[in-house]
């Protein structure tokens, strides 16, 4: 197979990429195959290493393209892989555009069809954060939770010029159990009576984070105030033993193809109602997360595993977002009912830097940056979370 780039810029057209890599099986041996923008051997990692591969879609060097231009390039076979996103060099410029992607099952399904990446990851630190600004952050888009596959095609357009150094990332998560380090059974911690039971959460160990990805060190604010309600914005079609691997997968997309200080979210609960601990720093503590731009201090960001656009979330996982929500907020007697105020640190977000707003203790991520997030299906069951949360603290 060839990897093809197509440039179609002038009146009328737009900035056009197209990336064709083949996996393993393709027939291509490794010795004719080139090295990833980072990484080592291309070929399928030991059994049960983790690992980032990133694949240039475009290089400096080969510099502007005339009008239906079509260059090709050397096939490159790819790692295994289940997650999947694309990024480029200056975390401050917006993907004006569109990606698309297909994907080739390492299984029997064979080729995907063409679906969509959200062009830009909402869910991210604030603007001029050290976070944002630190020397290895990048754009990129959200990523995308594929299971198992072994090749990828990537057709990213533009309105006008595409971000320079757009790249396909591509995760494998690892394999679970030993290899990992960590039990994968749900950690139950004590119970307390600091405003609602502390349920069962699976720490980073028991998903198998691998702690040398992330930043040394921990970053906190003041108490949570406010707990915003994400989605993934993943497949749905996952089993929930597979959960621990989705997690490994968004961590080290948000470390080391976004250049963040760890995953962003503070909390992740799948369809099974299993709750995550996310950015670490301690569960009880009030840990700064990259999640809802503009908003992430005096906050928590509870993720939902899937998305709910259409698809309504199984009970079990809203019972388990109630469950971390009055927890959470009970550590400091937050009325998981009520409401908090807290001030925009980005322009970025629905409001002006150093705006107060008043958000409902249990809030959206729609509710302070213009997004779907977390989906019209788990947006509309918010209220119930709310008076949920609230009854678990014993206020109703």
């Amino acid at each position: 197979m060839r990897i093809s780039v197509l440039s179609l810029i002038g009146a009328g057209c737009t900035a056009a990429l197209l990336l064709q890599v083949a996996g393993p099986g393709s027939g291509l041996s490794v010795a004719d195959q080139a090295d990833p923008v980072h990484g080592t051997d291309p070929g399928i990692p030991a059994s049960g290493a983790a690992r980032t591969t990133s694949l240039a879609l475009e290089t400096p060097a080969r510099g502007p393209r005339a009008v239906g231009a079509e260059q090709d390039l050397t096939a490159r076979a790819t790692a295994g892989y289940s997650l999947l996103g694309v990024s480029w060099d200056d975390p401050a410029v917006a993907l004006d555009g569109a990606v698309q992607v297909r994907t080739r099952s390492a299984g029997p399904g064979g080729w995907s069809g063409w679906r969509s990446l959200q062009a830009e990851d909402e869910d991210r630190p604030d603007t001029g954060s050290a976070e944002s600004t630190g020397p290895h952050a990048r754009g990129a888009t959200a990523p995308l939770w594929v299971g198992p596959s072994d090749g990828v095609e990537v057709r990213a357009t533009g309105r006008g010029a595409l971000p320079a150094g757009l790249r396909v990332e591509l995760v494998d998560p690892g394999a679970d159990g030993p290899a990992r380090g960590g039990a994968l059974a749900p950690r139950l911690l004590p119970r307390t009576d600091q405003g609602a039971p502390r349920p069962g959460i699976v720490t980073r160990a028991g998903w198998g984070a691998d702690e040398s990805l992330r930043a040394s060190g921990f970053v906190y604010t003041d108490a949570v105030k406010v707990v915003f309600v994400h989605h993934t914005d993943t497949s749905n079609d996952y089993d929930c033993s597979d959960s621990p691997k989705l997690i490994r997968s968004i961590y080290q997309y948000h470390v080391q193809s976004n250049g963040w200080r760890d995953i962003g979210y503070n909390f992740l609960v799948d369809k099974c109602g299993t709750i995550y601990e996310g950015r670490a720093g301690g569960v009880d503590q009030p840990v700064l997360g990259a999640h809802t731009l503009g908003f992430n201090t005096d906050s928590s960001g509870v993720a939902a595993l899937g998305t709910f656009d259409s698809d309504a979330p199984p009970q079990a996982q809203l019972d388990g977002i109630a469950k971390i929500t009055a927890w959470k907020l009970g550590l400091t007697g937050r009325d998981a009912g009520g409401s908090a105020d807290l001030v925009s640190a980005s322009d970025g977000s629905r409001y002006p830097t150093g705006t107060t707003h008043t958000f409902d203790a249990v809030s959206g991520h729609r509710d302070a940056f213009n997004t779907d997030c977390p989906g019209d299906a788990l947006f509309g069951h918010l209220g119930d979370l709310r008076a949920e949360a609230a009854h678990l603290q014993g206020r109703s």
